[in-house]
């Protein structure tokens, strides 16, 4: 019988520290955007809010990244800007490339302007295998 109680008590505890570390599970996405098409776009926010409200905010890591022409969505005058800035503040993060802003801005003699709350990192790709290469899902939309 006290053998018995040992192995129940034994599997409880580790049913109790499985049920704890699979509580504790954050999800990281990256999300990857190089269109400028407005429903590619819109689809790619869309995940990420789906992927919070599915998870829970403190269970997903979710980083959007934008290089190319789909650096349109990070900026401004970008229909979508109020809703990006909306979502950098829910903890969705917003990552544009440096890259392609050299390149916007040699090419339109200006920078672009980029939407409260967006972070700009070296090289969008890079960005992307470097988020991958620390676990996170890559999704494209």
């Amino acid at each position: 019988m006290h053998k018995i109680l040992k192995q129940f008590t034994l599997a409880t505890i580790l049913f109790s520290i499985a049920s704890v570390s699979h509580a504790a599970t954050v999800h990281k996405v990256v999300i990857q955007v190089s269109s400028a098409d407005a429903l590619i776009q819109k689809i790619a926010l869309n995940n990420a809010v789906n992927l919070q409200k599915h998870y829970g905010v403190d269970n997903v890591k979710v980083e959007i990244v934008a290089y190319g022409p789909g650096l349109s969505l990070l900026t401004k005058n970008n229909k979508n800007s109020k809703r990006v800035e909306s979502l950098a503040v829910q903890e969705i993060t917003f990552s544009a490339c440096g890259n392609t802003i050299k390149k916007v801005t040699k090419k339109k003699g200006k920078k672009p302007v980029l939407t409260e709350g967006v972070k700009v990192v070296a090289a969008g790709v890079a960005r992307i295998i470097e988020l991958e290469e620390k676990g996170y899902s890559y999704i494209r939309p």
